[in-house]
């Protein structure tokens, strides 16, 4: 029961996200990218109920609107550490050896540098937008994914299953692929869910910094960069924005938890 109900309070905030997402023009008052110089930096009002911003667009439809970049930041921004990681977790923690001393070594090479610090570098040299991040992402992200499969590997492996597997003549692959990956992906799973959000607040972090979506498209974080300069005189700028990447990380952490007490796995 305990379970059930943040699981459940986080995909209703999820459900919400996606259909921002997916229709945002049955939600948005107002075309997020018109201009209504009669309403510059309007407040809080019935007709704008997260007033404007300097040009006069509605903030609460360009929050809507910026739902779908948000969430594809935070589906590609897992999927490819998950992808790269998982692998290589997966090769390592079955065959161990030389190939595990050399994944110890440099795994713990890029953890040595915060998480942040190296994709900001990386994105600097590839240059800003949404492409480049996910490509900085999955290079830097890919040791968590990697050394959670690994363990798990390792453990699945020494499991009765695999024995029997081979004392029935299974071949490797068969093994690998049909049997230990599909018991050792459930933690790395829940834990790709609740990363889900720290890839919201990273995308909006970068997009604050103007390394990550660039204006005119609507993202959170752009958004909130767009109300820095007029904190003082109109902060509902950043205000609706704000709120939106709270609710969406709100959303994926207690979906992650939901999950995680529900599969009984410990993280």
């Amino acid at each position: 029961m305990r379970a059930k109900i943040p699981l459940a309070i986080g995909c209703l905030l999820l459900a919400v996200m996606l259909a921002f997402a997916a229709v945002p023009g049955w939600f948005t008052p107002y075309d997020p990218l018109e201009f209504d110089f009669g309403a510059l930096m309007a407040p809080p009002s019935a007709a704008h109920v997260f007033g404007t911003d300097q040009f006069g667009r509605d903030i609460l439809s360009r929050t809507i609107a910026a739902a779908r970049v948000d969430l594809q930041i935070a589906v590609f921004a897992m999927l490819g550490p998950l992808l790269i990681g998982g692998l290589i977790g997966l090769m390592v923690g079955w065959f161990g050896g030389v190939a595990d001393a050399v994944f110890g070594r440099l795994a713990d090479l890029v953890v040595t540098f915060p998480f942040l610090v190296l994709v900001i570098a990386v994105v600097a040299v590839l240059g800003p937008g949404l492409i480049n991040m996910y490509i900085a992402v999955a290079c830097v992200g890919w040791v968590v994914y990697a050394r959670l499969m690994r363990g798990e590997v390792r453990v699945q492996s020494a499991a009765d299953y695999v024995a029997a597997g081979r004392v029935l003549g299974y071949s490797t692959t068969r093994i690998l692929f049909g049997h230990v990956l599909p018991n050792a992906i459930r933690p790395v799973l829940v834990y790709a869910v609740t990363d889900m959000a720290l890839a919201i607040l990273l995308g909006s972090s970068l997009g604050y910094l103007g390394l990550g979506a660039q204006p005119p498209e609507a993202e959170w974080g752009v958004l909130i960069a767009d109300g820095k300069n007029f904190f003082t005189t109109a902060p509902w700028i950043s205000l609706a924005p704000g709120i939106a990447i709270v609710m969406a990380g709100l959303g994926f952490s207690l979906v992650g938890d939901g999950l995680a007490a529900l599969l009984d796995v410990k993280r």
